[in-house]
């Protein structure tokens, strides 16, 4: 051991600098791993420690419908502090600018939060709003509209005075408030008018306890006998396991997408060895004749490569702690809590272990080889020594180790082992698609090379298949980069055209609800005056399931072989009409449009999935309950719903001749020709009708992009770790084959050739490699991005040709800019360097 590690040492001499370039790509996926990890486990400690914080309370209920006195006695039984809130969806309307927006509007009542506190500016507004009919709005809502503290807001029929800007609340991070903008408002003195019939709306009690009470066992107690009333109970034990959920599995992906960049680190990290390990041949084939057994030749650069693994993870690891340091500022909208920074030692041990294996085993593919070099390579220079062949048992168990190191880390990320075992194979399929086109790229170039071409395009061809070639290299490092950023891209631009196609033209882009039954001629009236076109006014009534195929649901909750999910349990808004929607297309049975009044059993259409979580089928019964009415229904038809459009659909459509009586709402939809009538019809309609809502299609388009480009700050962040080792990779590759261009060009000229035309060789293999490894890259991004689309979200792919044709233009570009610099001062080298190594 003692020769082994002086001779790595030795052997190390003159080519430190390029190993330690493809330290570098090593450093950058150590680095991703331990900074994610142990802001993982920061982040998973700060949760557990402000868990009281995130309910804000010690113990919670929620309703859809207010608490029924049972409930409330009950509630009053338990004692304990109690505060209570009600939160609805409403349009906020903002005298001073005369404009509109709809918010989340959340009504206290009592001393919430009882943990933590409601951050605003000013400070004291948290607690001053209670006194009077003050609001705290959303600070991104009061900077979007100008709006400054004293200020006045309306909802409903009451004005409040604006006391302050919201800044941050328990239980919501930044991206949630960005879906609705929250305004807080004292319960007492609310308009009743927003919570009457047809209104959605959540109720909630929260209770602190002083007295030490078993605060989980309480809730356990308590859920069967509210689950019975659709209420649900919170603890602080049941928050921080949703949230330990979530962010586990968010820290994990990105985990995940950070391993990718040590993959590739790793894929360079063999490339530059297999180059080495060639260069050392002769070395090799001199230490056999003086008497070096194979495995001791194999033992010294096994050394390099284990202490390139082990300086390429400790640099990595003090890497990581400094990216550590930014990540919650990087995640910072999606995070309930504050994350302190501490040094995770685990993770530490995480990157160390994970950066110095895989290092080691993607180094030992191409070391195997030096087990075969015999000593005649010393004495006969034209003697090819014996390689490795498909049969060397050692490289299937290196294959073997890789796959199993992989696919295992893998899975102890994933949520779950499938999803695990699948992004393995995905890994594995998207790295043997580029291996597999650099290899039919060389072949292909060899088979079909074009002779007629000029000198020096056919010169800058041939170096894509000859001796110590990049083909393979950088088709793996651009094309896997191309294809992860390029993979995200295409997936934001198929959900942002969605949302543009569901207000295309001619389609509904503005949408008026909870519209009284004698409000909608009023409403229909004003939108004629703003010749604004009314495109349908759709009633709906609001109802539950009693009983599904003859069996209440009672009843089925009691039978522990049952199958009870949400759809048995939500509230339905249904409505009631004589035909299919453009929207809607029958795939079984027949629609029924219209029965005779007093129909016993109701022929109703339910939508194709909602069918699949109740378990029902064409004929089966259900029993609706009809605000206190049972009305019997069997299914008629089965439809399919396209939801992405831009109108009202329904789970459950009944005929005409039925609900007619009940109580109910409408929705008119409407199509406004720019902002600025949508504006001023949402502001004349909340002024004339302040219990009616609006939802703007170019306002929900806004809050996706918003909310879509934080998610792809956070995940391009990530993918840098990647594109950036692959730039290293590349660089690496022009200086670890460095030495077979100065032979290639002091050769070409000693043969007569000029500077520029050495240059222009240089510059069309960088071009072909560059194109070669993008195109690939973009291929694969199509594949993947409509397989997303498909196959996740769902919906129609979408691919824009300028885009494409941009990222084409850019890797290339880079590739032969990075290329080029690197090669440069080639040219200068004496000739003499050719004819002394030759002799």
């Amino acid at each position: 051991m003692n020769w082994i590690l002086k001779m790595a040492w030795r052997d190390s001499r003159g080519s430190r600098r390029r190993l330690l370039l493809f330290v570098a790509a090593m450093v950058l996926g150590v680095a991703a791993l331990v900074a994610i990890n142990a802001f993982g486990e920061n982040l998973r400690r700060a949760v557990d420690e402000e868990a009281r914080t995130l309910l804000g309370a010690d113990l919670s209920f929620e309703a859809d419908l207010p608490f029924p006195p049972e409930v409330e006695a009950l509630a009053d039984s338990l004692g304990g502090r109690q505060a209570r809130r009600v939160s609805f969806s409403s349009m906020a309307y903002f005298p001073r600018l005369n404009t509109a927006r709809l918010a989340t509007v959340r009504a206290h009542e009592g001393a919430y939060p009882f943990y933590g506190t409601v951050e605003t500016d000013p400070p004291g507004a948290a607690h001053t709003y209670r006194e009077g009919r003050q609001a705290l709005v959303d600070r991104n809502l009061m900077q979007q509209l100008g709006l400054a503290v004293g200020d006045s807001v309306r909802v409903g029929r009451v004005t409040y005075r604006i006391a302050g800007q919201l800044l941050r609340t328990p239980r919501e991070s930044e991206v949630a408030m960005l879906f609705s903008p929250r305004i807080y408002i004292p319960l007492a003195g609310i308009d009743t008018t927003l919570l009457g019939r047809g209104s959605r709306a959540e109720y909630e009690i929260y209770f602190r306890f002083d007295d030490g009470r078993d605060v989980e066992a309480l809730g356990d107690d308590l859920r069967p006998r509210l689950r019975r009333a659709d209420i649900g109970v919170d603890t602080v034990g049941e928050v921080q396991a949703d949230w330990d959920e979530g962010l586990t599995n968010l820290y994990r992906f990105l985990s995940l997408v950070g391993f990718m960049a040590l993959l590739l680190g790793s894929v360079g990290v063999a490339s530059a060895v297999h180059v080495y390990v060639r260069q050392r041949i002769e070395t090799v084939a001199v230490l056999r004749c003086f008497g070096a057994r194979a495995w001791r030749t194999f033992g010294v650069y096994l050394v390099q490569a284990l202490a390139m693994g082990l300086i390429g993870a400790v640099t990595g690891c003090l890497l990581g702690l400094a990216v550590q340091g930014l990540l919650p500022r990087v995640l910072a909208g999606f995070l309930p809590v504050a994350v302190p920074f501490s040094v995770s030692w685990s993770a530490l041990a995480l990157g160390l272990g994970v950066g110095t294996g895989v290092t080691v085993l993607f180094a030992l593919l191409p070391l195997l080889g030096v087990r075969n070099v015999s000593p005649l390579r010393a004495l006969r220079s034209a003697y090819e020594p014996e390689r490795p062949g498909r049969r060397d048992p050692l490289r299937w168990v290196v294959f073997g180790l890789l796959a199993c190191g992989i696919t295992g880390f893998a899975v102890a990320q994933a949520p779950n082992t499938l999803t695990g075992v699948g992004y393995a194979a995905a890994l594995a399929l998207v790295f043997g698609l580029l291996a597999g086109v650099a290899r039919l790229i060389i072949v292909l170039v060899r088979r079909y090379f074009p002779s007629s071409w000029p000198y020096v395009w056919r010169q800058g061809l041939a170096n894509l298949y000859r001796p110590n070639n990049q083909t393979l290299l950088l088709m793996l490092a651009l094309g896997f980069g191309t294809f992860l950023i390029m993979t995200l891209f295409l997936t934001q631009q198929t959900l942002v055209r969605q949302i543009e196609l569901a207000g295309g033209e001619g389609r509904p882009n503005l949408v008026f609800f909870d519209i009284q039954p004698d409000q909608v001629d009023g409403l229909t009236a004003l939108l004629q005056q703003k010749r604004l076109p009314v495109l349908d006014a759709v009633p709906i009534v609001t109802m539950r399931i009693h009983a599904v195929g003859g069996r209440t649901l009672d009843e089925l909750r009691a039978d522990s072989t049952a199958r009870v999910t949400w759809a048995h349990r939500r509230e339905y808004r249904s409505t009631y009409r004589d035909a299919l929607t453009d929207s809607e297309t029958l795939v079984a049975g027949e629609f029924i449009g219209e029965v005779p009044p007093g129909e016993t059993v109701v022929p109703v259409s339910v939508e194709e999935d909602i069918a699949g979580d109740l378990g029902v089928a064409l004929g089966d019964t259900v029993v609706f309950d009809v605000q206190g009415v049972q009305v019997p229904t069997r299914i008629a038809s089965i439809r399919q719903v396209e939801w992405r459009r831009m109108q009202t659909n329904f789970f459950f459509v009944f005929p005409r001749g039925v609900l007619e009586k009940a109580p109910q709402f409408f929705v008119v939809l409407t199509r406004t020709p720019d902002e600025a009538s949508s504006a001023a019809a949402q502001t004349a309609v909340v002024q004339d009708f302040p219990n009616v809502s609006a939802i703007d299609l170019s306002l929900i388009l806004d809050v996706f992009d918003a909310i879509f480009g934080r998610i792809a700050f956070v995940l391009r962040f990530m993918a840098l770790f990647s594109i950036l080792t692959g730039l290293i990779v590349l660089a690496a590759a022009v200086l670890v084959s460095r030495f077979q261009r100065v032979e290639e060009t002091v050769l070409l000229k000693t043969l007569g050739a000029s500077r520029r035309q050495v240059f222009r060789i240089m510059a069309v293999e960088y071009l072909f490699l560059g194109l070669f490894a993008t195109l690939t890259g973009l291929v694969l991004a199509l594949g993947g991005g409509w397989a997303l689309a498909f196959f996740v979200f769902e919906t129609p792919f979408v691919a824009p040709p300028a885009a494409l044709a941009v990222a084409l233009l850019v890797v290339t570009g880079l590739t032969l800019a990075v290329g080029l610099l690197n090669s440069r001062g080639i040219y200068d080298r004496s000739a003499l360097e050719v004819l002394r190594a030759e002799t």
